[in-house]
């Protein structure tokens, strides 16, 4: 037996999001059922990150045990041949019997993508959130200041969400500005439930006077959702990819398995 690892870059507008939901089609049982196609075995990947209906990555990562005898680096290439045009198989390699994509320390990137423009672009209307109102990208950045670091993230977290610790460290938070299109970058320790979506709709909240830069702190220290922005729309935001530390045996004994909730 094996378990190979999956890097996964897929379009997020057909699919209700990653994890199998019983009222529409998931990048994840579009993987069950290609693989076990594939091998002839009962095939359920396990995902690194759970995204949202609508939300695109170009690096998620899942892992799936296998007895099959095609070469691990081969299994991209044979499962590409039988995807959906809308998702791909970037990488496919073996790791220990014991590796988890969820139970590590890791690193994730994700960025949203912002069409800051007077008239929508229909050729990026799936890619991007058209803004028609003018942006304070100064006063954004002095906000994004504010949430750099460690800190309780419960004010920008979805109610619904069942986590206890609400305490991520966010490493980069980044906005760059490329003509029309504005990319928000976030790179941290974990996020958690419309975490990233929630932050970018108070930045712009802030670029649109709403909100001064130095409320945002305040916002941060209420630990209240209903003090935060609106959720942004999902279709803008990509997860770009995770990084992993080496494979590493744990004091258990365990390969990479100390504790996340990374959402």
């Amino acid at each position: 037996m094996k378990r190979i690892k999956l890097t996964v870059a897929y379009d997020g507008t057909n699919y209700c999001g990653w994890q199998i939901q019983p009222n529409g089609i998931t990048i994840e049982e579009i993987l069950n059922k290609k693989l076990s196609r594939l091998t002839g075995e009962e095939i359920r990947v396990i995902g690194a990150s759970r995204t949202d209906s609508g939300v695109h990555a170009l690096g998620n990562v899942a892992v799936f045990d296998t007895e099959t005898t095609i070469p691990p680096d081969r299994l991209a290439y044979a499962l590409n041949q039988r995807m959906p045009e809308d998702i791909v198989i970037v990488k496919s390699e073996e790791v220990p019997a014991d590796w988890h994509p969820r139970y590590c320390d890791t690193v994730k990137t994700y960025e949203y993508l912002i069409l800051n423009a007077k008239i929508p672009d229909p050729t990026r209307r799936l890619t991007t959130y058209f803004v028609s109102y003018d942006l304070d990208l100064q006063k954004m950045r002095r906000a994004a200041g504010y949430l750099s670091g460690e800190h309780d993230f419960a004010s920008f977290c979805n109610v619904r969400t069942n986590v206890e610790d609400t305490v991520r460290t966010i490493y980069e938070l980044d906005i760059l500005e490329n003509g029309e299109e504005i990319t928000i970058r976030i790179r941290g320790n974990g996020f958690l439930y419309n975490m990233v979506r929630i932050i970018v709709g108070t930045l712009l909240r802030v670029g649109r006077g709403f909100y001064t830069p130095e409320q945002v702190k305040d916002i941060l220290e209420a630990k209240d959702r209903q003090a935060a922005g609106v959720t942004a729309p999902p279709h803008g935001l990509r997860l770009i990819g995770i990084e992993y530390p080496k494979m590493a045996v744990s004091e258990s004994g365990a390969v990479c398995r100390s504790a996340s909730d990374d959402k």
